[in-house]
């Protein structure tokens, strides 16, 4: 199978969830410790081998752009005092993978938003990251799931075991237990309670196959008039497409929720050996500060 060199990073959302916040700055630019949201599905990108990197971004978006172009005030700030130092960790972030920016002109589901990057990805597999699930570990998640598109082929979904009662929250695959990868038989885009297939949620990782395209263009719009990208992969399924799912190697946090940022930030925050030990005593003694 041909190796997985891009992805698609989807960041067209209004991050409606975390108003005010989100109200001026887009929430993929909210910072976990001392760097974007966003840049955490970046490095997980170019740790997997990835090459070149699209994002869908709507109006509002522009401080992306800014964060992974080329220059900046900061890196002028910092070239003019001559701190070499300084300078290289502004220049980082432009210098991760090849850039792209496409844009989504309504929030039409996220189906649409995978054919707004078409241009760029078009005729071969591609990664699909939703930068909301930021997923922490030593062994990146694109790169197990691109490890078994090479070598199964189809479509790879990263998937995790939820209680029963949350699958309404989720997408659910039914794909038999016990496997991993496991072959998906079909896909429920957050069934009512007690009518899921299983409890295996997707999760916001995918190796989408280049037959993804051919899916998408034979959607029917759904609710609120989105294109979902489940229908588009039980499309492959029904063509005869193998679809995976993947119990992936990580730590999730949804960070498009208050209580999910904050958990988020504090667990990236634990994981730098330059961070926790100065937080570790101030966690210990706000908690205990609030046993009853």
């Amino acid at each position: 199978m041909p190796k997985v060199r891009k992805a698609v990073i989807l960041a067209a959302g209004l991050g409606t969830r975390m108003l005010p916040a989100t109200r001026a700055v887009p929430k993929e630019m909210l910072p976990i410790v001392d760097k974007p949201l966003i840049q955490y599905a970046v490095e997980e990108c170019v740790s997997s081998g990835i090459e070149e990197i699209v994002f869908v971004v709507a109006d509002g978006k522009e401080a992306i752009r800014d964060h992974f172009g080329a220059s900046s005030r900061a890196e002028a700030w910092a070239r003019d005092r001559n701190d070499t130092a300084l300078l290289a960790v502004l220049q980082a972030p432009s210098k991760l993978a090849r850039f792209h920016f496409a844009h989504q002109d309504q929030p039409r589901g996220i189906a649409h938003a995978v054919a707004c990057a078409r241009q760029y990805v078009e005729g071969e597999p591609f990664a699909l990251l939703f930068p909301d699930d930021l997923i922490l570990g030593s062994n990146p998640v694109i790169g197990q799931l691109a490890a078994i598109h090479e070598a199964r082929g189809g479509t790879v979904i990263a998937v995790m075991d939820v209680p029963r009662e949350e699958t309404p929250q989720y997408g659910i695959v039914d794909a038999p237990a016990g496997a991993n990868p496991a072959p998906v038989r079909g896909l429920v885009e957050k069934p009512a309670l007690g009518e899921a297939p299983s409890t295996l949620a997707i999760v916001g990782r995918y190796i989408l196959s280049a037959g993804i395209f051919a899916q998408i263009d034979r959607l029917e719009p759904g609710r609120n008039g989105e294109l979902q990208i489940t229908d588009a992969i039980a499309g492959q399924l029904a063509a005869g497409e193998p679809v995976w799912a993947c119990a992936y190697e990580g730590d999730r946090y949804d960070t498009g929720r208050p209580a999910g940022y904050l958990i988020a930030s504090v667990a990236a925050g634990l994981a730098r050996p330059d961070v926790a030990p100065a937080i570790v005593p101030h966690l210990r003694q706000l908690l205990e500060s609030r046993t009853p």
